[in-house]
Order: structure tokens, then sequence, then C-alpha cells
């Protein structure tokens, strides 16, 4: 495990940021909140995104740079720790940073095949992919078909995955999301390998990364037969080719179920029943991230020096991150504080 000194000094700088995340009592004191206006007053008052949010003027307010400006707040922490890691730490970090890479790109292929009139709003994101990134925000912009836009990612991982997607007819903005989290998924998991050389350490992230995939494919497979009814032949194009604790003939099991309800059932034979409860209030998403904030908080309650630490809070930031954003647009349309807090649901803390 990693040592009380190469961790001690990050341990005690998430330990005080993790003290400044929004608790249970703020999202409902958010939720009572009746304008977007209102939000950001009550968040300069009462969070660490003040600094932030002092960059919006009033204009602002009443469009989606909320949401661009708190995305900033999550470059900024990730750049606070980095600042304090060792350089293995800084690595397993730069193994971390593709989920943001992947968003990026992701959000582009939007913006080229939607045609939007102002295609390209990513000053906000630019200093901080510039310092950490093997992605170019100057070349993404320029690109104006999806051609353009994967020429334009020569020189990163990501431009073979998506170039072999050329040779398919009839591209959609599915196919190159589902090829990016399908690379995602198997290339983080083959690379931790290289990255943590602690042993204990690589345990603690496999595990993780193998729940979190697991419990993807669960979503998948939940959403592509209730609200697609899709075959087992496509369903099994959609899963990451990677199985952590479900065997790959229960997957098969549960992909090759003749109803809705017959896979619920089968879901009950695998070690995720107990927060996979669909009978229950929640929604997939919230129970997906309630397991896995249980999870992580527990591997950090058990590891404290370790990257757990910093993988934890990361997790915790952007589930906030989340949270807020749906707290906002739910705001922002009149919902009242009962809905809102039913979209937001689980917990920060």
């Amino acid at each position: 495990m990693g040592t009380l000194l190469s961790y001690s000094g990050i341990v005690t700088k998430v330990r005080a940021m993790e003290a400044k995340l929004l608790r249970p009592e703020n999202f409902e004191e958010i939720a009572n909140l009746h304008s977007v206006p209102e939000v950001v007053s009550y968040l300069k008052e009462n969070s660490s995104y003040d600094y932030v949010l002092n960059l919006l003027d009033d204009a602002q307010l009443h469009r989606g740079d909320i949401e661009k400006i708190l995305a900033r707040q999550l470059y900024y922490e990730y750049s606070k720790i980095y600042k304090f890691c060792t350089l293995s730490q800084r690595k397993f970090l730069k193994l971390y940073i593709r989920r943001y890479e992947i968003d990026l790109i992701n959000y582009c292929f939007r913006i080229v095949i939607n045609h939007y009139q102002e295609p390209f709003d990513l000053n906000y994101k630019k200093p901080f992919f510039d310092k950490y990134s093997q992605i170019s925000i100057d070349k993404l912009i320029t690109s104006r078909t999806t051609d353009e836009l994967v020429d334009n990612l020569k020189g990163t991982e990501y431009y073979e995955p998506l170039n072999r997607l050329r040779d398919k007819p009839s591209i959609t903005l599915f196919d190159y999301d589902l090829t990016l989290d399908q690379y995602y998924f198997s290339t983080i998991w083959k690379d931790s390998k290289k990255v943590l050389k602690n042993k204990k350490e690589l345990e603690l992230y496999l595990r993780d990364c193998g729940t979190k995939i697991d419990l993807l494919n669960l979503q998948w497979i939940y959403r592509a037969k209730k609200h697609y009814n899709m075959t087992p032949a496509d369903i099994y194009s959609l899963l990451v080719p990677i199985q952590y604790k479900i065997s790959t003939e229960l997957i098969k099991e549960i992909v090759e179920t003749a109803t809705v309800e017959d896979m619920i059932a089968v879901f009950q034979k695998t070690t995720y029943a107990q927060h996979y409860d669909f009978s229950g209030g929640n929604t997939i998403e919230q129970m997906y991230s309630e397991c896995l904030n249980h999870l992580y908080k527990m591997d950090r309650r058990q590891n404290p020096y370790s990257i757990a630490t910093i993988n934890t809070y990361l997790f915790l930031k952007e589930d906030e991150l989340r949270r807020l954003t749906t707290a906002i647009e739910c705001i922002r349309y009149g919902l009242s504080p009962s809905e809102t807090l039913a979209y937001v649901g689980g917990k920060t803390q």
C-alpha cells in the first residue's frame, strides 16, 4: 500500500477539499429556490464554487453558461490535486483524465453531426486541456464534418478506434459514443496494470473499475430491453467485453431473457442485487451512483493512504456536479422542490 510518507500531503489536501462538498441539506435548500440567479447567490455564499461563479455576468445566468462555469471547478480541483501528487500518483491522474477527454470528443461529435450554428464553445476547457491532455482543442474546433474531427485526433490514442468506423455504413452519433466508451473501459482496465505497480493499489482500482463496468453493462441491458426492445445480438454489441463479478454465462442469461420481468428476476442472481432493487423508487442512474458512492467510500476508509483517496474524491466531485446541474435544470423548468429532489436523488456525503 502507498506509504504514509508519499500520501500524507495529498490526503490532508483532499480532506480539506472534501469538507467543502455540498451536503444533503444543501441540496434540499437548493431545491427550494425559485430561479437560477438564486442558486448562484446561494452557491457563492455556501460552497467552494464562489471563485468560478464570480466569472459569470448577469446575462449569463439565464443561459447554459453556469454549467460550463461549474465544470471549471472540477478542472480547478483536479489541478490542485495534481500539484500535490508524486510522479507515480500523477501517472494515475493521467490515466484518469481519459474520461474527460472522451466526454470532450463526444461533445464535439454532437456539435458536428447536429450542425449547430455556433458549433464550438470550448474556451473554458482550453487552459486545462492544453496543460494536461493529449488533445488539441485548437484542432478540434476547426472540424466541420465527422471525418475532419477524426482526422484532427491524429496523434492521439483515439484516432485508430474512431478511424476504423469509417468502413462501417451509416455511422451514427451512437456508434461514435459506443466506440469511445468501449475503448475507454478496455484500455484503462489494461493500462492500469502498467501504471499501478503496487499490488494492493491495483487491486483497489480494478475493483472500482470492474464494478463500474458491471453496473454499466447492467444499465445498458436494462435500457435496451425496457425502452428499445433490442434483440440479444444488438445488446451484446453494446456491452464492454469485461466481466468482473458477473460471469459470461450470467450475462448471457440476462441478455436472452424473454421479458423485462424475467430480466429483473435474473438480476437478483448478481452480487449487485441489493443495490439494484428495480421495484423501488430510484432510477437506474441513481442506484448506479449510490452503489459506487458506497464502494469508493469504503475503499478510502479501509485504505486512506492510497489512490483510493484521490479516486474517491474525484468521483464525489463529479457526482456533485451532475446532481447540481440536474437541480439547476429542474429549477429552470419550474419543477417543485420534491420533484427536483427526486431527480437529484442519492446523497453526497
